[in-house]
């Protein structure tokens, strides 16, 4: 039998491309066992269970951005994580270590290194991080999603996405998605979301410009993320146009947002990117201005493919939101035009792919 671990964790940016890979590896090798390495501070101590998959935890060992007494730290954390990744990889056998960045993954790379498993690793950004640019120098397949990214031998594989999300037909779903989240059947759609965590400054914007995206007859679905979101937060009809804002924490099926949604607002995170350009869903991006530029980057192909728009953190108003986004809401042949550029400029099966590649290797090692 197989004994596959993977390693993500921290953001819904790590933790999805995981679930998607496993839900593969499930397709292809019946009776594979596949064990998850994560730390409790990650979404994944939430998502990864929901999923149906076996969680293990080791200590986060957060890398601080500017030098700080906890830099000092750190190399008595990471060797306690390796340490503890050691340990979960000797109990399991493990075949094969499949990594995904993220602060959990350094040490699960690390201990396979030192135990002589081999390592898979995809990287799902433009820009890689620190643990995927420590692991491709001695990892067996280095998988990407963008064909850019600069890591060694890398293999462009795409993003690995759910099946709800490659599978997804948004026209025969988009009735039931909208009855069930609370919105209009006939008005334009728009959907909010600043990822799994939110983003302060989409969400300002948003409720800035609420009032006339209501009065335009524009229904929002607007995902603030579960620390933003208060008691105050609750649906709004305008009594004029009958348009809806509803407010969410989280939504754990983001397809049937994608579904009920004509035009998206959203940060550029590889997955958000990845999984609206399969999904055939038009979106404004609003890059992290934070971290090494990887958001901007990560958009790019779109904006150039003229299948997106971009709107730098700083330009962001409520103002310039109405600038942007009313006119795309207001134009069903635009909206159109742009769907139909996003269809083939991803590879749509990369879960897939790279779950053949896991085992690959796994069967190798053995």
């Amino acid at each position: 039998m197989v004994s596959i671990v993977l390693a993500g964790g921290g953001t819904a940016g790590h933790t999805s491309p995981l679930i998607a890979t496993a839900e593969r590896l499930r397709e292809l090798e019946p009776g594979v066992t596949l064990t998850c390495i994560g730390t409790p501070k990650g979404l994944e101590s939430r998502v990864i269970p929901a999923a149906g998959l076996t969680l293990r935890m080791i200590p986060p060992v957060p890398m601080p951005r500017r030098p700080t007494v906890d830099l000092l730290r750190v190399p008595g954390r990471l060797a306690a994580s390796v340490g503890k990744a050691r340990a979960i990889l000797r109990e399991v056998g493990a075949d094969v270590v499949v990594g995904f960045g993220g602060y959990v993954s350094m040490p699960a790379y690390l201990a396979a290194r030192t135990l002589r498993i081999p390592v898979v690793l995809h990287e799902q950004n433009a820009v890689p991080g620190l643990a995927n640019k420590v692991a491709a120098r001695f990892a067996k397949v280095v998988g990407v999603a963008f064909p850019a990214t600069p890591l060694p031998h890398a293999r462009v594989f795409g993003m690995p996405l759910r099946r709800a999300i490659t599978d997804l037909d948004r026209a025969e779903l988009r009735d039931v998605a909208r009855r069930e989240l609370g919105l209009g059947q006939a008005r334009p759609v728009l959907l909010v979301s600043g990822g799994s965590q939110g983003a302060k400054s989409i969400n300002d914007a948003t409720e800035g410009a609420r009032a006339e995206l209501l009065a335009a007859g524009i229904d929002v679905l607007h995902v603030l993320g579960p620390k933003n979101f208060t008691d105050a937060h609750s649906p709004i009809t305008d009594a004029a146009t009958g348009a809806r804002y509803v407010p969410v924490a989280y939504v754990d099926h983001m397809e049937r947002a994608y579904a009920a949604a004509d035009l998206m607002l959203a940060r550029s995170g590889a997955g958000t990117v990845m999984e609206t350009a399969v999904a055939g869903l038009p979106c404004v991006f609003v890059p992290l201005p934070h971290g090494n530029g990887e958001q901007a980057r990560n958009a790019s192909f779109l904006i150039e493919a003229g299948a997106g728009r971009l709107i730098d953190n700083a330009d962001l108003t409520a103002t310039r939101l109405l600038a942007e986004v009313l006119p795309l809401l207001n134009d069903r042949a635009k909206l159109t035009a742009m769907s139909d550029r996003l269809a083939g400029l991803v590879p749509a099966d990369a879960a897939g792919e790279l779950a053949k590649a896991v085992l690959a290797v796994a069967g190798g090692k053995r």
